[in-house]
Parts: C-alpha cells; sequence; structure tokens
C-alpha cells in the first residue's frame, strides 16, 4: 500500500528546511496565506510553499516523506 505525503505545511517544516527560528516559521507562512488570499484557518500547501519560498519541491518532498 502506497503511503500518502502529507499535504500541509506547518512552522516546524519551516524551521527545518531554512534554520530558522518557530517564530519565524509562523511569520512565514502568514505572508504565504496573505500572497495567495487564503485564510486564517487554510492550509499553505507544499506546491504553494515552494513557489514562494524557491526551494525546490524535491527537497521538500524528500523532507515530508522522511517525517511522516
Amino acid at each position: 500500500m502506497s503511503k500518502v505525503k502529507r499535504q500541509c505545511i506547518y512552522p516546524k517544516d519551516i524551521v527545518y528546511l531554512t534554520g530558522k527560528s518557530e517564530r519565524y516559521g509562523r511569520s512565514f507562512l502568514n505572508k504565504i496565506k496573505k500572497h495567495f488570499g487564503k485564510e486564517h484557518h487554510q492550509f499553505i500547501s507544499p506546491d504553494e510553499f515552494a513557489e514562494y519560498s524557491g526551494i525546490k519541491i524535491d527537497v521538500i518532498d524528500k523532507y515530508l516523506k522522511g517525517v511522516s
């Protein structure tokens, strides 16, 4: 059975991927939500995070597979 990868990014993911603080991760998620016109309760997908941050989706997917 194939494992489904996680479809949302959390502040802790940003901490790991960028080496910044968790506070930065929360702030960065809010900037991404504003950029994509999302509401406070909506999630950010790995694709949206990759597009906004410039981090390659392959790197994000590899990280998410290891964590999930």
